[in-house]
Formats: C-alpha cells, structure tokens, sequence
C-alpha cells in the first residue's frame, strides 16, 4: 500500500476532473457525503502533484484515489469499498463489495468501466475525452 508524506484533514478523492463520467461520479458522492467528511480534487488541481507526489499521474488517470487522513492511498475498487464504509448512504452497498473472496471480481469490473469511461460519460465539451 502507498504512504503518502502528507497526511490529509480529511480524507481526499482525487479524480479525473476533465471526465464527465468522473465528474458525475464525484457529483453523486458529494450529495453522499452529508457530513462533508471528504474533500474532493480534480487531478488536474497544481495542488495534487505537490500535495501527493506518491501517487503517479498516470494511476490517476486509470483509477480514482482516496488518500486518507493517514495518508493510505486507496485505488480504483479498493477506494469504492473504502467509501462504502465512510459515507453512511453507501452503507447498503457495504456487505456486497466486501464479500471474502470479492476484490478480484470488483477489481475487473472498476478497470473495464474506467477504460470506457470516456465512451459512458459521452462527449466532453472539453475536447479532453479522446485520450
């Protein structure tokens, strides 16, 4: 697992804030997050190199990540878990995406809607989603 040096106040997801699949996601968790538990950073943000030079660019771009207020990185389904026990709306998804034995089979479905993200969230008005 990666340690990042800096330690958040609260927990951090960063996305891909060019995405419009991504963007509608973390749109969906911040009305999840009733209690303002996370911050939430694209990873086009300055801040995020500076911030968590741990975490490659190019992870960032494969994955959402969620540094915890430890430092803990936490990637792709490992950090959909990780909120499914932070944010009391996603609670009911909890049992589901900790079932023993589960991860690889979530792991493979948080990378097949990651490379089709672009596809799922449609055009951009950015001009970002051909990469």
């Amino acid at each position: 697992m990666t340690i990042t040096r800096t330690r958040p106040d609260r927990d951090t997801v960063l996305f891909d804030g060019e995405c419009r699949f991504c963007r509608q996601r973390v749109a969906n968790l911040r009305w999840a997050d009733r209690r303002h538990r996370l911050t939430f950073t694209s990873l086009h943000d300055e801040r995020v190199a500076r911030d968590f030079p741990e975490v490659s660019r190019e992870r960032l771009l494969e994955e959402m990540v969620v540094v915890d207020t430890h430092g803990r990185v936490h990637g792709g389904a490992t950090a959909v878990r990780y909120l499914s026990r932070k944010l009391p709306l996603l609670w009911p998804l909890a049992p589901f995406l900790h079932l023993p034995g589960s991860l690889p089979a979530w792991n493979w479905l948080y990378r097949l809607v990651a490379r089709n993200r672009m596809r799922l969230g449609g055009n951009c008005e950015e001009g970002t989603c051909r990469r």
